[in-house]
């Protein structure tokens, strides 16, 4: 699989310094109203919503947070109108960036996403297609909770074939997790097949996946990481994806 682990992303997330931790909170209260604006604010009929509030629960997002979020998508609270932005671009090392944005402010957002990619000397310009959309579902602990009638939790090759069945196109065990990959029409199907095995994933959602790495030195890879942590330091960016391997 390609592209710069996510997983250490949800990990930072959920460590964050309260300094941080705004930030986060923004990102996902933007992401919770542009699905209410979108396709209403009913969790059941609007799966892209009940991802976002998923997400806003596992980093601890309070509840007023989330209220709050839902009525700036339905126009009961007053707020700058929300829209996505997506920008393409060259990191260092030549490395190939998408980055999804949040805003109030396309003019800001422009800015801010311009400078952080000159300030590693990089530029925007046309990469997405080295990219295809996939669902994307990352699970940490695969032993499900425990539910009636069914006991100790099972193996991920015990579901292998249910999960193939169920959509899913492969499945990457990894030190941290495991990662399952569907096709973006898929990704509904397999997020209630996991829900019904009481299966809690760490994060989903359809992802930019690169379709060629770019292998880099150390001293390059660390230079990509710190331009990784400028752009998740700036609030309107709400997600990233990128062809390095890392």
């Amino acid at each position: 699989m390609s592209g710069h682990s996510k997983w250490s992303t949800i990990k930072r997330q959920k460590e964050a310094a309260d300094a941080k931790r705004g930030a986060i909170f923004t990102k996902l209260g933007n992401m919770i109203t542009v699905a209410v604006r979108e396709k209403g604010a009913d969790p059941d009929a609007n799966f892209s919503l009940r991802m976002a509030i998923d997400k806003a629960k596992q980093a601890n997002m309070p509840k007023e947070n989330v209220e709050r979020a839902i009525k700036r998508g339905t126009g009961e609270l007053a707020g700058g109108q929300i829209e996505e932005l997506i920008y393409e671009g060259f990191g260092p090392a030549k490395s190939q960036f998408i980055v999804q944005c949040l805003t109030d402010s396309r003019n800001r957002s422009a800015a801010n996403v311009r400078h952080i990619f000159a300030k590693y000397g990089g530029s925007l310009g046309s990469v997405i297609w080295n990219f295809t959309q996939k669902g994307i579902f990352r699970i940490s602990d695969f032993r499900p909770r425990p539910a009636p009638l069914t006991g100790a939790g099972f193996r991920i090759s015990d579901l292998e074939l249910d999960l193939i069945d169920a959509g899913v196109q492969d499945i990457i065990k990894e030190e941290e997790g495991i990662t399952l990959i569907t096709k973006t029409e898929d990704l509904q199907k397999v997020k209630k097949f996991l829900e019904s095995k009481n299966i809690q994933t760490e994060s989903a959602g359809i992802e930019y996946i690169a379709k060629e790495d770019l292998m880099l030195s150390d001293e390059d890879k660390e230079k990509v990481e710190k331009f990784i942590e400028d752009l998740e330091s700036d609030e309107d960016v709400s997600d990233y994806y990128t062809n390095v391997n890392i």
